[in-house]
């Protein structure tokens, strides 16, 4: 075993161990979102506001089919945890060849229906008719991507179950730097207009996704994977399932909700449009460390829970909330003070209707960020325990909370419903997920499987 590269979170303290494994998916969903920011900017300012909408009109449809993959393969992921935290080499095995079957038959369906049916669900959510085609093809060329974007978030996830959360960092920290690159050189010097932007996601994850399985099977000597036909195995595949695909569900419930959402926003026009795309994007930049540090949670979780020691997860319950409490209380004076300085980076301007309507977003959506700080804990909590049905439930109180953002904003509150529109989706969720934490681990041991 790599055991330079590999971290069991079984023993040691938890508050430290949750820090350091969180550090390099902290850095890597900055920079993610760096080179999301950067594509923001770049299309803002080299193809104009309506462009800028575009992409944003999308961005409903991409947490919908992109979050089911994400939460398909974190699914997938907490199993692999499991089974190292249990040291039993041949199960993980197993289970990673035929995860790894299953992700490839996956992505090659969702790509080939989310392409035939991009348009009708542009239309369905209201896209303005002046920014749709635009929209399509943007969102078309991203769904092509779909098996890169597979590839990368199933490769990550399973190096993250044995405990290696610094080379997904690493090269995802590459194609963050190549996306940027690819970005300028598509749009401006070779004018391959918005189109340009979705080639050069799609392109740097597959790199990125490349690396990550180069890594995983070349250089980590616990992992010997085989997709020999004998090694595939129906009860393999329908454990996976059985956890990966209702967190899949859980983010796409929970994007439903988003999708009712983003129709409120385009009625209000091209301007909430691009004012929520802007704010949306800045939004996102703070907050997906938290959600780093809840995927690590999601792995100390499924590693003590295959090694039987419930009361590290119980330790490691408050040694997250805590880490997210003092981040969420820096990052609120952060945006204080320079939320205006970013809107007029992304938009090119600081006084207009659209730039002051994304400071209002930033504004309210910082001071309550504490909420989504403490869902990603209590639900990472859960799927790493393998109670990855109930994830199902807390998708459906994201779903309620976002639609009703979006009927306030239609009724009269206009686009302030839009800016509460997610803190009543992750306030929803983080009830029931408390509660279903509190039954299973104070109320109710959970059987070993």
């Amino acid at each position: 075993m790599n055991k330079t590269q590999i971290m069991d979170l079984t023993s040691g303290h938890p508050i430290r161990q949750i820090f350091s494994f969180s550090i390099p998916l902290v850095l890597g969903t900055l920079f993610q979102q760096l080179y999301s920011f950067a594509d923001t900017v770049i299309v803002g300012r080299c193809l104009g506001v309506d462009a800028l909408a575009a992409v944003g009109t999308t961005y409903s449809l991409n947490f919908l089919i992109l979050g089911f993959v994400q939460g398909l393969t974190v699914g997938f992921g907490i199993q692999l945890a499991q089974s190292f935290g249990a040291h039993n080499r041949e199960e993980l095995n197993l289970y990673l060849a035929n995860g790894a079957f299953l992700s490839f038959i996956i992505s090659m369906v969702l790509a080939a229906v989310t392409i035939l049916t991009a348009r009708p669900l542009l239309i369905l959510i209201r896209t303005p008719d002046n920014i749709l085609p635009l929209a399509v093809e943007y969102v078309r060329i991203i769904f092509l991507g779909i098996p890169a974007s597979m590839l990368y978030n199933y490769s990550a996830s399973a190096l993250r179950a044995v405990g290696d959360s610094r080379h997904p960092f690493y090269f995802l920290l590459f194609s963050s730097i190549l996306n940027i690159a690819l970005d300028y050189l598509f749009i401006v010097p070779l004018s391959m207009g918005i189109g340009g932007a979705a080639w050069a996601t799609i392109l740097s994850q597959l790199i990125s996704g490349i690396l990550n399985t180069w890594w995983l099977l070349c250089r980590i000597d616990l992992i010997h994977l085989s997709l020999k036909k004998e090694v595939l195995s129906g009860e393999k595949m329908k454990r996976l399932c059985i956890i990966g695909l209702p967190m899949g569900f859980e983010y796409s419930v929970s994007a439903i909700g988003a999708v009712v959402m983003q129709g409120a926003i385009n009625s209000l026009g091209t301007v909430a449009v691009a004012a929520q795309t802007a704010g949306e994007k800045i939004r996102q930049m703070f907050t997906l460390p938290m959600e780093s540090v809840g995927m690590a949670m999601a792995t100390y979780t499924g590693q003590n829970f295959g090694a039987g020691r419930i009361d590290r997860i119980k330790q490691g319950i408050r040694s997250g909330l805590t880490i997210q409490y003092l981040y969420c209380a820096v990052i609120w004076v952060v945006i204080f003070f320079l939320k205006t300085p970013l809107v007029g980076f992304v938009l090119g301007e600081t006084v207009s209707e659209t730039a002051s309507e994304a400071v209002e977003y930033l504004t309210i959506m910082s001071a309550l960020f504490f909420i989504h700080g403490s869902l990603m804990i209590m639900r990472n909590t859960l799927q790493g325990l393998g109670y990855s049905l109930q994830a199902i439930v807390s998708g459906v109180g994201e779903l309620i909370g976002r639609s009703l953002g979006g009927v306030f904003a239609v009724w009269g509150l206009g686009f302030f419903g839009i800016c509460i529109s997610n803190p009543l989706a992750w306030g929803l969720a983080l009830i029931y997920c408390t509660i279903m934490v509190w039954y299973y681990l104070f109320r109710k041991w959970p059987e070993k499987k």
